[in-house]
């Protein structure tokens, strides 16, 4: 076991042999830290958590009461294998969140960015990768092996389903599955996922160029209303686009995919 001197233990929490906590770091009443969790400077794991299985956490992170981090994953397909969970800095993860550790099978790692907000009872499952200043509201979940942007806003009680990816900056209604890949900057909501615009209003809050949103909007009504298949259209704004955010939109449709995407209606 490895405490640094300025960490502060309570006496009731278990901190196992081998684990590792940073300068600054707090586990609370209760808690529990499992013998291969790396807690990194200032990390804050309030009363009644559990921080389990080969994870990392990173610096500044929070993590409230009764959530439950880095145990194995919900697959029926996981053999014992060890495989890891990483979450970076600055992260909240509000009351009874869990997020699970990887599979083999899908590459080892559940990993975290920088920067999110995980509200009350969100799950993150086996193998996702979520990017940085992603918000997740109370009892949203990613199903398996799921691809998460920077700076998406996932709504309550929505469903991402399993090998789903949402490109940056995109926003999913509360009370919506989402059962295919989402476009950055879309707007996706009803009860079955619809594409249904652009997140406007995060592109203006980030302070994105009205020249880039004017060319957002035209390449979203490309994609809905140009000729041929939407992979064609795809390509074609990929040929004249001249705004950053569209070819990184273009880019995201045409990269591989195992899933099909929402697509505008016309």
């Amino acid at each position: 076991m490895a405490i640094d001197p300025s960490a502060t233990i309570h006496p009731s929490a278990l901190v196992e042999d081998g684990a590792e906590i940073g300068p600054g770091a707090t586990v609370g009443p209760f808690s529990v830290i499992g013998p291969k969790v790396r807690l990194g400077p200032g990390v804050v794991v309030k009363s009644h958590a559990v921080v389990t299985g080969l994870t990392e956490i990173g610096e500044g992170t929070v993590i409230f009461p009764f959530a439950n981090i880095g145990d194995i994953p919900q697959d029926l397909k996981y053999r014992g294998e060890e495989t890891r969970l990483i979450v970076g800095k600055r992260n909240r993860i509000r009351e009874a969140v869990t997020m699970n550790t990887g599979t083999e099978g899908g590459g080892g790692i559940t990993r975290v960015g920088d920067d999110c907000l995980f509200m009350t009872g969100s799950h993150v499952g086996h193998d996702v990768q979520v990017g940085n200043g992603v918000i997740v509201a109370n009892h949203a979940a990613f199903a398996g092996h799921c691809i998460i942007g920077d700076n998406v806003v996932i709504g309550g009680l929505a469903g991402i389903h399993q090998w789903v990816r949402i490109g940056q900056g995109a926003i999913i209604g509360a009370l919506t599955m989402v059962t295919n890949d989402v476009i950055p900057f879309g707007l996706v909501q009803g009860p079955r996922g619809v594409l249904d615009g652009l997140n406007l209003v995060g592109l203006k809050r980030r302070g994105v160029a009205r020249e880039d949103i004017a060319a957002l909007r035209a390449a979203f009504q490309h994609l809905a209303e140009g000729e041929g298949t939407f992979h064609e259209r795809a390509r074609h704004l990929a040929e004249t686009a001249d705004s950053a955010y569209v070819r990184q939109m273009v880019e995201f449709v045409l990269a591989d995919t195992d899933r099909s995407f929402l697509t505008p209606k016309p």
